[in-house]
């Protein structure tokens, strides 16, 4: 039975928090700063900073403590979240009956916000105890031009930074600056480690970084490629927003109030390339996958669970669904991804080591059917131009260069654009969440005068509008949806 009033999650309150809920042994103020992260969200505090807090409560790692880093106007609420609790928060895992299980990660030393003290931050990568800078800072933060592939400086904030009178304000000018300080002082460059959901994400970090590091100078942009170590991984665990109402169940379960819990799936899975320039933690020590080769499981993941929530989320709002377990517990919606998955994705994987793919495959089909997550259609709808054509688009285009199927593919983008036409089924309006809103919901809404006026958007789709047999299939499924909706179309194409 927990007491009436809370207990504030701080430092000085961990021992009281110790006699409800699990909470770190190892003495904190002995850990110091080896890694700096950008992007602390959900999914970072789920994932990489739960593995390090494995390791430190090991008694190991103690050199590899996380100081997190913000940049955009939205990061202001973690910092002050972090400040309050001392870098402290809870992490919830939820199984599909309900059972919750929770730790107080301690992990995350230090927060710092870009914008209070850029300077500051500077300093804190340039220190040659920063050995790893940490990304998840989404797929659209990597600045990839998707029609060409390259780094698109068209951003203002990074024109801003590639001016030499102003302080950077970017990751790419924060982390760039940093290494030409490094450099300059002949101090060893940190490991640069990506955690996004980008095919080859090392080797894309690598090109994009480079990138802009040669639009300052191109001495430093050699340096980087050279230089620097930029390891690809796969990181997986299903973490949704999370919800209003955690605080309060946080606080009834444990009487431990945390002003910014994390909930996730119990499932988690992280495959690292090994290669790094100033060392590592052990992190194989935790369950992590250290490999020589990152490139099978990556695959497998982008093209089977992130391409698989986009096939997932906008046929499931149209059908009325707004929550991902509910769509993936209707047995048309289950066999719909079965299919895209046999006949589409796995076709372009390669053998990956260690792993059932049948398996794999139907436990994805459990996990998004886990009614204890909550996870919001909503969540997966949004960003859409980003992720596409880094998880659909490259299915498709195997498969058009193979002869394979496209069917399911050709329909999930069909139901991109009807969803991007921002009214679904029933005359509602869509909130359409997207950095390119404003370029695709206008073409979205051509579609009934302009058939194909949606993959027009080079941008997104490159040349697929001169693909014969995939405009084909892209018409007959938009067709479908018009005139008999989305529910059915998944039907038909179920089997």
């Amino acid at each position: 039975m927990v007491a009436d009033t809370p207990i504030p999650l701080q430092a000085a309150t961990t021992a009281d928090c110790t006699r409800r809920v699990s909470t770190p042994t190892y003495d904190r103020s002995e850990i110091s700063t080896g890694i700096v992260h950008f992007g602390v969200g959900g999914f970072h505090r789920a994932h990489q900073a739960m593995y390090l807090d494995r390791l430190l409560e090991r008694g190991t790692a103690r050199e590899w403590g996380i100081c997190g880093v913000g940049v955009l106007p939205g990061d202001r609420r973690m910092r002050d979240v972090l400040a309050a609790q001392d870098g402290l928060y809870t992490l919830s895992t939820v199984t599909p009956d309900g059972t919750w299980t929770t730790r107080v990660i301690g992990s995350i030393v230090e927060y710092r916000y870009a914008p209070d003290d850029p300077e500051a931050v500077l300093e804190k990568l340039a220190a040659s105890t920063t050995r790893i800078v940490s990304l998840t800072i989404t797929e659209g933060g990597y600045h990839i031009a998707a029609a060409t592939g390259e780094f698109d400086a068209g951003d203002p904030a990074i024109r801003a930074d590639l001016r030499a009178d102003a302080p950077p304000a970017t990751v790419f000018g924060l982390v760039t600056e940093a290494l030409a300080r490094r450099r300059a002082r002949g101090v060893a460059p940190f490991t640069v480690m990506s955690c996004d959901n980008i095919e080859g994400n090392g080797h894309v970090a690598r090109r994009m970084f480079a990138a802009f590091a040669t639009l300052r100078d191109p001495e430093l942009g050699a340096w980087v490629t050279d230089q620097v170590r930029f390891p690809n991984s796969m990181v997986d665990r299903i973490t949704p927003v999370t919800p209003p109402e955690a605080t309060g169940e946080v606080e009834r379960r444990y009487g431990v109030s945390d002003r910014w819990p994390v909930l996730a799936e119990p499932y988690t899975q992280w495959v690292l390339e090994d290669s790094f320039g100033l060392g590592r933690p052990a992190f194989d020590e935790v369950g992590v996958q250290l490999v020589a080769d990152v490139a099978p499981y990556e695959l497998m993941k982008l093209r089977l669970l992130n391409a698989s929530h986009q096939a997932l989320c906008y046929l499931g709002y149209l059908s009325g669904y707004r929550l991902v377990h509910e769509a993936a517990q209707d047995p048309a919606f289950a066999r719909f991804l079965s299919r895209y998955m046999d006949t589409e994705a796995t076709p372009t994987l390669r053998a990956v080591p260690g792993v059932d793919l049948g398996r794999y495959k139907q436990t994805l089909l459990e996990r998004f059917a886990n009614p204890a997550i909550g996870d919001t259609i909503a969540r997966l709808c949004a960003e859409s131009s980003d992720r596409i054509p880094k998880w659909l688009l490259p299915v498709v285009r195997h498969q058009l260069a193979a002869g394979g199927d496209i069917a399911c593919a050709a329909t999930v983008v069909a139901g991109w654009a009807r969803y991007a036409a921002g009214v679904d089924e029933q005359g509602e309006p869509i909130e359409i969440v997207d950095p390119l809103r404003d370029l695709l919901v206008p073409l979205a809404r051509q579609e009934r005068e302009r058939p194909t006026a949606f993959l027009g958007a080079r941008a997104v789709f490159g040349d697929l509008i001169d693909e014969p047999r995939f405009v084909t299939a892209y018409l007959a499924a938009m067709d479908s949806l018009r005139t008999r909706g989305a529910r059915a179309t998944v039907e038909a194409l179920a089997g």
